[in-house]
């Protein structure tokens, strides 16, 4: 017999699909922009260069998840700390995911480059800045620490299931944007270190209720839509055991408003599965070109710098 003869059957999760993601971008730039006369930083040519740089890298990722139809795609900007973009894919795997996360850095570093050369042609003092930015934010982009592409692209190449190689991995990216900030006088980099501290806690968490759910042989590594009632049920105590501020809540709410919250929860626990088709040789291509974009600008500046 079916697992819902024995268990409840698992409400439906309501997924959110704005049908405002362009005014959304739009008015997240806008704060981003603002941001930065609040903190009195009022040369408009630097705060136009880094709205192009950012963006250009944020449209390199969407336009790959568009190319490997991802769903519900949106850019997001964040005052000081830059932009994002989202989406669902249909089936995560690793090619597309690599792929994806390239798109983003390769064409910042690329425009850097061919900007550096014509500055040296054209000896044009906002062209060098441009071209600096272009180099800089997109060759920082490509360090292997978390949350950064490069960090992401590190888990998706060692192909990690070991949640504990992630927590570590999230601290020590944190511990290192931290002392880097500080050493640097730079406190957006140190707030950012701090703020990813609460992304370690949230996989600490997640860490903790997997480690209980394997005792139970519950599987976790799955879908929503495949999840059975029985693990979702079993998913969703132990998310209660971990949340005593969601359990107080839902005991003094109506069942058909605890249902969305509840869903989302255990959908966040869940590991989507990913599918490992990427072949050693395009591992290979990979790490290839993450070396050659990490690398070139400084290359370039130096045959700049030989035949100047």
């Amino acid at each position: 017999m079916e697992d819902y003869d024995y268990y409840p059957q698992k409400p439906d999760l309501v997924e959110k699909k704005s049908n405002k993601g362009v005014s959304k971008s739009i008015f997240s730039l806008l704060l981003f922009i603002m941001a930065f006369s609040i903190i009195g930083i009022e040369d408009f040519t630097f705060i136009l260069f880094l709205v192009i740089v950012i963006l250009i890298h944020e449209l390199g990722h969407f336009v790959m998840m568009k190319v490997f139809k991802y769903k519900d795609v949106q850019m997001m900007f964040v005052p000081f700390m830059g932009a994002f973009v989202k989406g669902t894919p249909r089936a995560k795997n690793q090619t597309h995911s690599m792929l994806v996360l390239l798109g983003g850095p390769l064409p910042g570093i690329l425009i850097g480059i061919v900007l550096l050369f014509l500055n040296k042609t054209y000896q044009l003092e906002w062209l060098g800045e441009l071209a600096f930015l272009f180099l800089f934010l997109n060759s920082l982009n490509l360090i292997p620490l978390d949350p950064l592409d490069g960090g992401q692209l590190l888990k998706l190449l060692i192909n990690k299931k070991q949640e504990r190689f992630q927590l570590v991995f999230s601290f020590i990216s944190s511990i290192i944007m931290i002392l880097a900030g500080w050493y640097f006088q730079e406190w957006i980099i140190v707030i950012f270190g701090f703020l990813m501290g609460f992304r370690v806690r949230a996989i600490q968490k997640n860490y903790q209720i997997h480690k209980e759910l394997d005792d139970q042989d519950v599987n976790y590594v799955t879908s929503y839509q495949a999840l059975s009632n029985k693990d979702f049920s079993f998913i969703k105590q132990s998310v209660l055991n971990f949340t005593p501020a969601l359990r107080t809540y839902i005991e003094q709410v109506s069942d058909e408003s605890v249902d969305p919250i509840i869903a989302t929860q255990v959908n966040n626990v869940l590991i989507v599965p990913v599918k490992k088709n990427a072949t050693f040789f395009f591992k290979i291509m990979v790490i290839l070109s993450w070396i050659s974009a990490f690398t070139a600008p400084f290359i370039a500046a130096y045959f700049l710098k030989i035949f100047s």
